[in-house]
């Protein structure tokens, strides 16, 4: 597919700065091979470990901003958003593709030099992050895991399954924004404020904005025929990789997407996991349970500190609950 060609890649129409304290940092900018403008979040001093968080379908960097507000200045908060979400290029004819997003991660990180890294993933950031994770397991020396994946599952909500109907998913994801507006309901266990709701709906306000949600449904590897079936195969056959590096796994319980099966399936390919369940949050776990989960990651790096972290970062990941609650 082309990646050129006059209006191929949309810059946004949403300017960041509506949403005020909600997110008040500036993204920056990586231009990619090909042309494409990969935008992400770099927040914290450049010399801090680096914490990387990898956003799923249909959310962008916003979803991350809690952890960003805690963690940058202790850590550095690197948080991309993919190709065809939040505030990077929208192009219309590109391969939208797990393959083509973990290479772009791996852009990223070679061009920040990111070395030492805690992992967060979330949706599909498990398989493009650990997908990275994978190829450089050197680099990764934490995960932080939350209702994802990095395998393959025959199971599918029927509602998402629909939206991968030729011409019908256009006309529901596209055309209606289905997708991200039924996940502001069915993702959650809480009524998300108004706005929290402009926050995730912001990037995506036209037909054009929305085509990496379809491109993402289209990609789920359902069956050999998907783009995505032979890179999520090879990811999943190196997660024993990953085996020996700590890992937080903070589920929500009432995931109807990613349920408890997956779950299961995260404890048997890692055993030695540290594993918080929490049963009245939804897929969007770090809305239902923020501020829960940022003290299970403060003190899951306070028993897991890395070889010369600064006195400044032990104090921060020691300090136990966050203050307050998730920023509305």
């Amino acid at each position: 597919m082309s990646e050129g060609g006059a209006g191929a890649a949309q810059q946004p129409g949403f300017d960041p700065r509506s949403l005020g304290d909600l997110y008040p940092w500036t993204p920056r900018r990586l231009t990619l091979p090909g042309g494409l403008g990969l935008s992400y979040l770099d927040e914290g001093p450049p010399d801090a470990p680096p914490m990387l968080m990898v956003h799923g379908n249909p959310t962008w960097s916003f979803y991350y901003r809690e952890l960003v507000r805690t963690f940058a200045g202790p850590f550095r908060c690197v948080v991309p958003d993919h190709i065809g979400h939040g505030l990077s290029d929208k192009p219309q004819r590109w391969d939208y593709t797990l393959a083509r997003h973990v290479d772009n991660l791996e852009q990223l990180c070679d061009s920040l030099v990111l070395r030492d890294v805690t992992l967060v993933v979330h949706d599909w950031g498990g398989a493009i992050g650990m997908g990275w994770a994978v190829r450089h397991p050197e680099r990764v020396r934490r995960l932080v895991v939350l209702n994802t994946a990095a395998f393959r599952s025959q199971r599918i909500p029927p509602s998402i399954d629909l939206c991968r109907v030729p011409y019908l998913g256009d006309l529901l994801i596209r055309g209606l924004n289905g997708f991200a507006r039924a996940a502001q309901v069915r993702a959650v266990a809480r009524y998300l404020p108004d706005d929290v709701r402009r926050g995730y709906l912001g990037p995506y306000g036209s037909w054009a904005d929305r085509v990496g949600h379809l491109r993402f449904v289209q990609d789920i590897p359902m069956h050999s025929r998907i783009p995505s079936w032979e890179p999520i195969c090879r990811i999943e056959q190196a997660l024993h990789l990953l085996r020996e590096k700590p890992m937080l796994i903070c589920w929500g319980g009432r995931d109807f997407c990613f349920d408890d099966t997956f779950l299961e399936e995260w404890r048997r390919r890692f055993p030695a996991a540290e594993v918080h369940r929490f049963a009245d949050a939804g897929h969007y776990v770090l809305e239902d349970a923020g501020p829960e989960v940022i003290a299970r990651m403060q003190a899951f790096f306070a028993r897991h500190p890395l070889a010369g972290t600064s006195a400044g970062a032990d104090r921060a990941v020691a300090a136990g609950p966050a203050a307050g609650g998730v920023a509305r």
